[in-house]
């Protein structure tokens, strides 16, 4: 995962914890479950980018294998 993904996915899960605490302060449920929605969306975008990053692995593991 390239570092700007990283930041980016980290600024809008923690935006999602400001909302989600904003939120719960005023009382007001859609702001609250909005920002519990922003933490889940990065940590979905999160857990793409482990996967791609697995992926990628693989593919050079077995480019390496069959290279020798």
């Amino acid at each position: 995962m390239s570092l700007g993904d990283k930041i980016s996915n980290k600024a809008e899960e923690l935006g999602g914890k400001a909302k989600e605490t904003a939120g719960g302060v005023t009382g007001n449920e859609e702001l609250k479950a909005e920002g519990q929605g922003d933490q889940a969306s990065a940590g979905l975008k999160n857990v793409v980018e482990d996967v791609k990053d697995a992926v990628g692995d693989g593919i050079e593991k077995i480019k390496n294998v069959f290279s020798k």
